[in-house]
């Protein structure tokens, strides 16, 4: 029976990267694994292989119908989708074995096989021939990530109902996607078929696209992408999803009630969300406690209810994001090492990696009204910026909110060209507790994409230089 110091269940970001940090303190680490290849969800179906075909695809629309403005000339490009796939395939052999060659290099024992918790310290793992093996551990870490939720009688066969990892690899181009849900995951894979010739639908239970995102940025992203091409349904629902010979059969209602409507797809994308994946762990046995949404229960150093028993990422409360559970999984191996880890996640940022992308860092609008927090807005348009005139990258703005009695940046709000990246200057600004004029006088080479940044922290005092 081997005995370790940790063992970590599930090796996505959050799991993958706590095992090191551990590992790197000096404490004897393990990871169990259910699929061959490490990397959770997200390397092996979800943002890499997604990363991969938008960018492909984007290259793809660039060459088809905006080379031309740069007097370069092509011809008409034509699409190879089984070399494409093929692509976004390296990009996740490339990341997977990564991370595998990262737990040798840290001499981190790796398990593969299902695992579930017999006792505080004790886990099964049980391999794909049935074979079991009972590690033996101080502590034990929960980072099983999240799985896909589809909806009452639609049943996702990922060959026309599909879900986020079907939509990875359809085999051709569909003419019609209907996407069930207006939130990251379903525009992002979208926008993927649309550039490469698909007619898009979305279909949306609220009255707007992103919930959760600033509202003002959220309208104006759904007016970019409906001038691409996307078509959208809001406050509308679902009722049915039949797969036919020739497609699938949707009804759709109003969602407050009305009069049904039948829709006809080639392929249905449902990305209404997902939840929590727990099960076979054995939590409940031990008596790890979760809440009503099915989220293991934690105390702010993600303890679970069992002394020995921790949770992290996608299995706990707050955002689904990546980078939100590797930050977790830091913190966590500090806090079991001895070490002061913690996250701050009023600074934890969020990308919708479309184009162009939408960034978002720290408070909405919406929340500082509802909290009663007096602010200031400065908005800058990327129609104003040199650079992105120049490279023809005009589409949308930066907003940042500021207190309006300390001027500290309170959040930031980017729809344009590289927002992903541009984010982040104003997520170190606010992780050292930044005024907007911190930002404004701080020098920004000259021409980029940043200086609009720069602008929008100088229109919170209403005196932008190029507006």
């Amino acid at each position: 029976m081997s005995t370790y110091d940790l063992i970590v269940i599930g090796t996505g970001p959050g799991g993958y990267v706590c095992a090191i940090r551990a590992a790197q303190l000096g404490l004897k680490t393990a990871v169990v694994e259910k699929r061959k290849a490490h990397g959770g969800t997200c390397l092996n179906v979800g943002c890499i292989p997604s990363k991969a075909l938008l960018h492909a695809s984007h290259l793809y629309e660039e060459a088809a119908h905006h080379f031309d403005a740069f007097g370069i000339e092509v011809g008409t490009p034509k699409i190879d989708l089984a070399k494409m796939r093929a692509f976004k395939d390296e990009a996740i052999a490339g990341n997977t074995k990564g991370v595998e060659f990262l737990l040798k290099k840290n001499k981190i024992d790796a398990h593969h096989g299902t695992g579930k918790i017999l006792a505080p310290g004790k886990v099964e793992v049980t391999a794909e021939d049935g074979a079991t093996t009972t590690l033996e551990t101080k502590s034990i870490v929960v980072a099983t990530g999240s799985e896909v939720v589809s909806l009452p009688g639609i049943e996702i066969d990922e060959k026309k109902i599909v879900s986020s990892t079907g939509a990875l690899d359809l085999e051709q181009v569909p003419g019609h996607l209907v996407l069930i849900g207006g939130g990251v995951i379903g525009l992002e894979l979208g926008s993927v078929w649309r550039r490469l010739g698909a007619k898009v639908t979305v279909i949306e239970y609220l009255d707007r696209i992103l919930a959760g995102i600033d509202g003002d940025t959220a309208k104006q992203f759904q007016r970019i992408l409906g001038k691409q091409g996307m078509e959208f349904k809001l406050s509308s629902k679902v009722t049915s999803a039949k797969a036919t010979a020739d497609g699938v059969s949707l009804t759709v209602e109003p969602a407050n009630g009305g009069e049904a409507q039948t829709l006809h797809a080639d392929v249905v994308l449902v990305a209404v969300g997902r939840r929590p994946y727990t099960d076979g762990l054995g939590l409940e046995e031990v008596g790890v406690a979760k809440d009503e949404k099915g989220r293991v229960v934690t105390d702010a150093h993600y303890a679970t209810t069992v002394p020995g028993i921790y949770a992290i990422g996608d299995v706990i409360t707050g955002p689904m994001l990546a980078h939100k559970a590797e930050d977790e999984g830091v913190a966590l191996a500090e806090q079991l090492a001895g070490k002061a880890g913690h996250v701050n996640y009023g600074v934890i940022p969020n990308v919708v990696y479309t184009y162009p992308e939408v960034a978002a860092v720290g408070a909405t609008e919406e929340d500082l009204k509802a909290a009663g927090i007096e602010y200031n807005v400065g908005k800058f348009p990327f129609t104003a910026n040199g650079r992105a005139k120049a490279n023809l990258m005009t589409e949308g703005f930066v907003k940042i909110l500021a207190d309006a009695k300390t001027d500290r940046v309170l959040g930031a709000h980017i729809v344009g060209p590289e927002a992903g990246n541009l984010i982040h200057e104003i997520a170190v600004a606010m992780e050292f507790g930044a005024s907007s004029e911190d930002v404004a006088r701080t020098c920004h080479a000259h021409p980029t994409l940043a200086e609009a940044v720069k602008e929008a922290a100088l229109a919170v005092e209403k005196r932008a230089l190029h507006m």
